[in-house]
C-alpha cells in the first residue's frame, strides 16, 4: 500500500512543473517571458526525474548490503531473456518509426493525386496503408518474440 507521502509528493511535484506554462499557455506572457518559462518547465522536469530515479535506486534490495555480500531479491530472469525483451522493444519501435517516414511520404502524395484526379482515392490509400502495414507487421514480430520468452 502506498503511503500519503507516496500519493501526495508526485502530485505536488506535478503541480510544481505546470505552474510556469500558466501564463504562457493563457497568452498573457510576451515571447521573451514565455521563452523563460518554457526553460524553467523543462529544467524542473528533468529535475524531477532525475529526483524520482535517485530517490527509487535508494530504496531497490538490489543495492542493499549484508555484510559484504549485496541481497538481491525479487528478480528473476536471464540476460538472454532481458535481451529478448530489449529485442521485441526495438522491434516494435523502429517499425513504427518506419512506418511512419512512409506514411510522410505517401499521405501528401496521396492527398495531391486525389486533388487532381477523384478516381485515383483509391490506388492512394492502398500507398498509405502499405506503410502502416509495416508498423503492424513490426508488432506481430515483437509478439511472436515475447511469447517466445
Amino acid at each position: 500500500m502506498l503511503s500519503k507521502l507516496e500519493i501526495i509528493l508526485p502530485l505536488v511535484l506535478v503541480i510544481l512543473i505546470t505552474l510556469p506554462l500558466i501564463k504562457a499557455f493563457l497568452g498573457k506572457t510576451s515571447k521573451k517571458s514565455a521563452k523563460v518559462r518554457l526553460y524553467t518547465h523543462i529544467s524542473l522536469f528533468f529535475a524531477l526525474v532525475l529526483f524520482v530515479f535517485i530517490w527509487q535506486s535508494s530504496s531497490l534490495a538490489v543495492f542493499a548490503a549484508e555484510g559484504d555480500e549485496a541481497v538481491v531479491t525479487g528478480f528473476a530472469g536471464s540476460i538472454a531473456q532481458g535481451l529478448g525483451f530489449i529485442g521485441a522493444a526495438l522491434t516494435t519501435g523502429m517499425s513504427a518509426l518506419g512506418a511512419g517516414v512512409a506514411v510522410a511520404a505517401a499521405a501528401p502524395a496521396a492527398i495531391g493525386a486525389f486533388s487532381e484526379n477523384e478516381k485515383n482515392f483509391g490506388k492512394s490509400l492502398i500507398f498509405v496503408a502499405l506503410g502502416e502495414g509495416v508498423a503492424i507487421y513490426g508488432l506481430l514480430i515483437s509478439i511472436l518474440i515475447i511469447n517466445k520468452l
